[in-house]
C-alpha cells in the first residue's frame, strides 16, 4: 500500500472542504508539461498545505492522471477544480504559472483525478513525516506498511472515525486484476473522471469517425447512469457530439462485434440520414487497454433496449 503526499494552498483546500456533495475533484499542476506518474489507481494520494501549515489536511482515491486545456478541466469539474468559477481557476493557475496569459488562451495543465475526498478538520491534521524536507515542491512518496508511512496509516485510520464525509477504506483491496494486485480501494469514478478516462482511453479521437477535435468529442454511456449504468471506462464510448445524441436516443448503436449499426427510423423519421448510414458496419476503434474496451454486454444491452431496430 501507497501514498503519496502534494502540496497545495490553503484557499483550494477550504474552497472544496465547505462543498458537502463533492465526489471528486482535480488537484491541478500549473505546469502542464508532465504527467503525474507516481503510482497507480486505487492507492491514495493525500493534501498538504504550503509551510507553515505542514500537516496532512485530507485526500483522495487516485484516479487518473493526465494534461488537458483548462476550459475542458473546468467543464468536466466545475468547483472540483478548487475555484468557484473558470476565471478564479484561471486566476490561480497563473499566479503559479507567472507567465502571462490571453484571455483567449486555452493552455494545457497537469490534471490528478480523485475519487472519494475527504477532509480532515483542523483538529485532526496530522504532522507530516519528519523526512518532509522543506525544498520539496510538488510531493513525496510513502510504502504504507514501512515507516515512517506505517505511523500516517495508522493516524489516518484512527482519524476516518471523525471526518464526517464518506473517505475510502484504508484497508487493501483484493478485486479483479485490472484494478492491481494490492491497492486500497477501487477508484468509484465520479462523471467529471469518466469523461475525462473515456477521452484518454480513445487518445481523444471518435470512436467511430475518427474526429480529433475535442471540443465536439464527448463521453457517451453505454448503459445510462440513470438507467443503472456506471461510470467506467468499459461502459463509454468516446463520441462526436451528434454521434452521441443519435446513441442515447437509439438511433445508432454499436454491436458486441464492435460494428456501427445505424437504425432506418432516421431515415423514416427525418427523411435523411444519408451521412450516418455512411457508417453502417464501420468498425469502431478500440482502446489500447483491454481494460478500458466496452463491455460487450454492455452493448447488448444497449442494442435490446435503446436501439430502435
Amino acid at each position: 500500500m501507497r501514498a503519496f503526499i502534494g502540496i497545495t494552498d490553503r484557499d483550494w483546500f477550504e474552497l472544496l472542504r465547505a462543498e458537502s456533495q463533492l465526489d471528486e475533484v482535480n488537484f491541478w499542476q500549473p505546469g502542464g508539461q508532465r504527467v503525474f506518474g507516481a503510482f497507480g489507481p486505487g492507492e491514495l494520494f493525500l493534501w498538504k498545505l504550503h509551510a507553515p501549515h505542514n500537516f496532512v489536511v485530507g485526500g483522495g482515491v487516485f484516479a487518473h492522471a493526465t494534461l488537458l486545456p483548462v476550459s475542458l478541466a473546468w467543464s468536466c469539474f466545475g468547483i472540483g477544480n478548487g475555484a468557484t468559477d473558470r476565471a478564479q481557476m484561471r486566476e490561480r493557475i497563473e499566479k503559479y504559472r507567472r507567465a502571462p496569459a490571453s484571455r483567449a488562451e486555452d493552455y494545457t495543465i497537469g490534471c490528478i483525478l480523485l475519487e472519494q475526498p475527504f477532509f480532515l478538520d483542523e483538529a485532526d491534521w496530522i504532522p507530516v513525516p519528519a523526512d518532509f524536507a522543506p525544498q520539496i515542491v510538488q510531493g513525496k512518496g510513502y510504502d504504507l506498511t514501512v515507516e515512517p508511512g506505517l505511523s500516517l496509516f495508522r493516524a489516518l485510520t484512527e482519524r476516518r472515525r471523525a471526518v464526517p464525509a464518506s473517505p475510502p477504506e484504508l484497508v487493501p483491496d483484493r478485486g479483479p486484476e485490472r484494478y492491481g494486485e494490492e491497492q486500497l480501494v477501487r477508484p468509484r469514478l465520479g462523471q467529471g473522471s469518466f469523461r475525462v478516462m473515456v477521452t484518454d482511453a480513445y487518445e481523444r479521437c471518435c470512436a467511430v469517425t475518427g474526429e480529433r477535435v475535442l471540443p465536439v468529442l464527448e463521453a457517451a454511456h453505454i448503459r445510462p447512469y440513470a438507467r443503472g449504468g456506471e461510470h467506467r471506462t468499459d461502459n463509454g464510448l468516446l463520441l462526436r457530439s451528434d454521434l452521441h445524441t443519435l446513441f442515447d436516443r437509439g438511433y445508432v448503436t454499436v454491436t458486441p462485434e464492435l460494428c456501427v449499426e445505424v437504425s432506418p427510423r432516421i431515415r423514416a423519421e427525418f427523411s435523411n440520414g444519408r451521412d450516418y448510414y455512411a457508417l453502417h458496419g464501420r468498425a469502431i476503434r478500440k482502446p489500447g487497454s483491454s481494460a478500458d474496451r466496452p463491455s460487450g454486454a454492455l452493448l447488448r444491452w444497449h442494442n435490446e433496449e435503446l436501439f430502435l431496430s
